[in-house]
C-alpha cells in the first residue's frame, strides 16, 4: 500500500510540475507573439517608407530630366 501511495505522489508530483512547464511555454509563446506581432508592424511602416523615398526618387529623377531636356 505504501508503495501505492508513493507512486500516486511522485505522479502527481509529476503532473505538477508538467503543468508549470505548460504554463511556462505559453507565456513564452506569448511573448513571442506579441514580439513578432511589434516586429511585424515595423516591417510594414519600414515598408511603407521605403515606397514613399523610391517614388520621391522616380518623381525626382523624372523631374531631373525634365529640366535637362527644357532648361
Amino acid at each position: 500500500m505504501s508503495d501505492s501511495l508513493e507512486i500516486i505522489n511522485e505522479y502527481k508530483e509529476q503532473v505538477r510540475i508538467l503543468k508549470q512547464e505548460v504554463a511556462e511555454l505559453q507565456d513564452s509563446s506569448k511573448s513571442k507573439d506579441s514580439a513578432n506581432k511589434r516586429c511585424l508592424q515595423k516591417l510594414e511602416h519600414l515598408s511603407k517608407d521605403l515606397e514613399d523615398a523610391n517614388k520621391t526618387i522616380k518623381d525626382l529623377k523624372e523631374t531631373n530630366k525634365m529640366m535637362l531636356e527644357h532648361p
